[in-house]
Protein backbone atom coordinates (compact mmCIF):
# COMPACT_ATOMS: atom_id res chain seq x y z
CA UNK A 1 0.00 0.00 0.00
CA UNK A 2 2.44 2.78 0.89
CA UNK A 3 4.58 1.35 -2.10
CA UNK A 4 1.40 2.52 -4.20
CA UNK A 5 1.14 5.85 -2.40
CA UNK A 6 4.55 7.12 -1.54
CA UNK A 7 5.08 8.32 -5.37
CA UNK A 8 2.02 10.64 -4.92
CA UNK A 9 4.22 12.93 -2.56
CA UNK A 10 5.25 14.48 -6.29
CA UNK A 11 2.03 15.73 -6.31
CA UNK A 12 3.34 18.43 -3.82
CA UNK A 13 5.79 19.49 -5.95
CA UNK A 14 2.72 21.11 -8.15
CA UNK A 15 2.06 23.44 -4.91
CA UNK A 16 5.98 24.05 -4.99
CA UNK A 17 5.54 25.40 -8.57
CA UNK A 18 2.34 27.20 -8.07
CA UNK A 19 3.88 29.07 -4.96
CA UNK A 20 7.33 30.27 -7.03
CA UNK A 21 4.94 31.73 -9.53
CA UNK A 22 2.62 32.92 -7.09
CA UNK A 23 6.32 34.73 -5.71
CA UNK A 24 7.14 35.73 -9.24
CA UNK A 25 3.95 37.86 -9.24
CA UNK A 26 4.13 39.52 -5.74
CA UNK A 27 7.74 40.82 -7.10
CA UNK A 28 5.98 42.36 -10.10
CA UNK A 29 3.22 44.32 -7.75
CA UNK A 30 6.28 45.29 -5.70
CA UNK A 31 8.07 46.76 -8.30
CA UNK A 32 4.70 48.08 -9.51
CA UNK A 33 4.52 49.74 -6.08
CA UNK A 34 7.76 51.48 -6.27
CA UNK A 35 7.56 52.53 -9.92
CA UNK A 36 4.61 54.24 -8.84
CA UNK A 37 6.47 55.87 -5.61
CA UNK A 38 9.06 57.17 -7.94
CA UNK A 39 6.54 58.61 -10.13
CA UNK A 40 4.61 60.66 -6.96
CA UNK A 41 8.04 61.31 -5.81
CA UNK A 42 9.37 62.80 -9.83
CA UNK A 43 5.82 64.53 -10.26
CA UNK A 44 4.85 66.09 -6.47
CA UNK A 45 8.31 66.38 -4.63
CA UNK A 46 8.17 66.01 -1.45
CA UNK A 47 4.99 66.75 -0.25
CA UNK A 48 3.38 63.44 -1.39
CA UNK A 49 5.42 61.71 1.44
CA UNK A 50 2.21 59.99 2.51
CA UNK A 51 1.37 58.62 -0.69
CA UNK A 52 5.46 57.47 -1.10
CA UNK A 53 5.63 55.87 2.26
CA UNK A 54 2.38 53.86 1.69
CA UNK A 55 3.78 52.36 -1.88
CA UNK A 56 7.43 51.68 -0.54
CA UNK A 57 5.50 50.15 2.84
CA UNK A 58 2.71 47.96 -0.16
CA UNK A 59 5.83 46.92 -1.55
CA UNK A 60 7.96 45.53 1.10
CA UNK A 61 4.94 43.70 2.25
CA UNK A 62 4.25 42.34 -1.35
CA UNK A 63 8.09 41.19 -1.52
CA UNK A 64 8.28 39.90 2.25
CA UNK A 65 5.54 37.73 0.74
CA UNK A 66 6.76 36.79 -2.30
CA UNK A 67 10.17 35.73 -0.34
CA UNK A 68 8.29 33.75 1.97
CA UNK A 69 6.49 31.64 -0.77
CA UNK A 70 10.05 31.01 -2.09
CA UNK A 71 10.98 29.73 1.39
CA UNK A 72 7.66 27.30 1.55
CA UNK A 73 8.40 26.29 -1.74
CA UNK A 74 12.07 25.06 -1.48
CA UNK A 75 10.67 23.71 2.39
CA UNK A 76 8.12 21.43 0.88
CA UNK A 77 10.10 20.60 -2.14
CA UNK A 78 13.40 19.57 -0.18
CA UNK A 79 12.18 18.69 3.26
CA UNK A 80 9.54 16.95 2.08
CA UNK A 81 9.27 15.44 -1.48
CA UNK A 82 13.31 15.64 -2.74
CA UNK A 83 16.11 14.04 -0.59
CA UNK A 84 19.30 15.71 -0.69
CA UNK A 85 22.66 14.01 0.15
CA UNK A 86 24.32 15.45 2.96
CA UNK A 87 27.10 17.34 1.18
CA UNK A 88 24.35 19.48 -0.77
CA UNK A 89 22.30 19.88 2.36
CA UNK A 90 25.60 21.22 4.53
CA UNK A 91 25.77 24.29 2.19
CA UNK A 92 21.88 25.02 2.35
CA UNK A 93 21.34 27.72 5.46
CA UNK A 94 20.58 26.58 8.59
CA UNK A 95 17.29 28.54 8.44
CA UNK A 96 16.31 27.02 5.17
CA UNK A 97 16.13 23.82 6.14
CA UNK A 98 12.99 21.74 7.32
CA UNK A 99 12.72 18.72 8.78
CA UNK A 100 9.25 17.93 9.90
CA UNK A 101 5.87 19.46 9.69
CA UNK A 102 6.63 21.14 13.13
CA UNK A 103 9.33 23.31 11.85
CA UNK A 104 7.51 24.22 8.63
CA UNK A 105 4.65 25.45 10.87
CA UNK A 106 6.74 27.74 13.36
CA UNK A 107 8.25 29.11 10.03
CA UNK A 108 4.51 29.60 8.74
CA UNK A 109 3.66 31.69 12.24
CA UNK A 110 6.75 33.68 12.68
CA UNK A 111 6.57 34.96 9.11
CA UNK A 112 2.68 35.29 9.27
CA UNK A 113 3.65 37.49 12.41
CA UNK A 114 6.59 39.84 10.71
CA UNK A 115 3.70 40.42 7.84
CA UNK A 116 0.94 41.29 10.10
CA UNK A 117 3.56 43.65 11.69
CA UNK A 118 4.57 45.31 8.36
CA UNK A 119 0.66 45.15 7.00
CA UNK A 120 -0.17 47.35 10.19
CA UNK A 121 2.60 50.01 9.94
CA UNK A 122 1.15 50.28 6.21
CA UNK A 123 -2.14 50.90 7.03
CA UNK A 124 -0.55 53.79 9.85
CA UNK A 125 1.19 55.06 7.11
CA UNK A 126 -2.00 55.05 4.91
CA UNK A 127 -4.53 56.70 7.79
CA UNK A 128 -5.64 60.21 7.09
CA UNK A 129 -7.45 60.50 9.72
CA UNK A 130 -8.12 59.82 13.37
CA UNK A 131 -7.52 56.00 13.95
CA UNK A 132 -10.43 54.34 15.24
CA UNK A 133 -10.21 51.16 17.87
CA UNK A 134 -10.73 49.08 15.03
CA UNK A 135 -7.48 49.64 14.20
CA UNK A 136 -6.03 47.76 17.07
CA UNK A 137 -7.49 44.22 16.19
CA UNK A 138 -4.16 43.37 14.26
CA UNK A 139 -1.97 44.35 17.12
CA UNK A 140 -3.51 42.63 19.42
CA UNK A 141 -3.89 39.67 17.20
CA UNK A 142 -0.28 39.70 16.22
CA UNK A 143 0.35 39.42 20.10
CA UNK A 144 -2.35 36.31 20.56
CA UNK A 145 -0.40 34.39 17.36
CA UNK A 146 3.05 35.38 19.03
CA UNK A 147 1.84 34.08 22.67
CA UNK A 148 0.53 30.71 20.73
CA UNK A 149 3.62 30.02 19.03
CA UNK A 150 5.28 30.61 22.29
CA UNK A 151 2.74 28.36 23.80
CA UNK A 152 3.63 25.71 20.50
CA UNK A 153 7.33 26.01 21.36
CA UNK A 154 7.23 24.59 25.18
CA UNK A 155 9.28 21.47 25.45
CA UNK A 156 7.03 18.41 25.06
CA UNK A 157 9.35 16.38 27.73
CA UNK A 158 7.67 18.69 30.37
CA UNK A 159 4.38 17.85 29.47
CA UNK A 160 5.06 14.06 30.54
CA UNK A 161 7.21 13.65 33.78
CA UNK A 162 6.42 11.02 36.06
CA UNK A 163 5.73 12.78 39.25
CA UNK A 164 4.41 16.34 39.40
CA UNK A 165 6.47 16.98 42.37
CA UNK A 166 9.58 17.49 40.53
CA UNK A 167 10.59 21.19 40.21
CA UNK A 168 11.67 22.60 36.88
CA UNK A 169 14.92 23.12 36.21
CA UNK A 170 16.52 26.27 36.42
CA UNK A 171 18.87 27.43 33.80
CA UNK A 172 22.07 29.21 35.66
CA UNK A 173 22.58 32.28 35.67
CA UNK A 174 24.97 34.57 33.40
CA UNK A 175 27.94 35.99 35.09
CA UNK A 176 27.47 39.61 34.72
CA UNK A 177 31.43 40.90 36.22
CA UNK A 178 32.50 42.19 33.27
CA UNK A 179 35.90 41.07 34.21
CA UNK A 180 34.92 37.32 34.23
CA UNK A 181 35.84 35.91 31.09
CA UNK A 182 34.92 31.66 31.12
Amino acid sequence: MVRFLLPLRFLMLLACLWAVFGAILMFGLAGAKLEHAAEALWLGGFGQAKEITAAVMGATDASLFAVVLIIFAYAIAFGFVIQLKSTVRERVPGWMQIENVSELKHALIEVIIVYLVVDFATDLATEDSILAWETLVKPISVGLIAATLRLMSVPQAQEHRSSASEPLPTPPLPNKDPAHHP
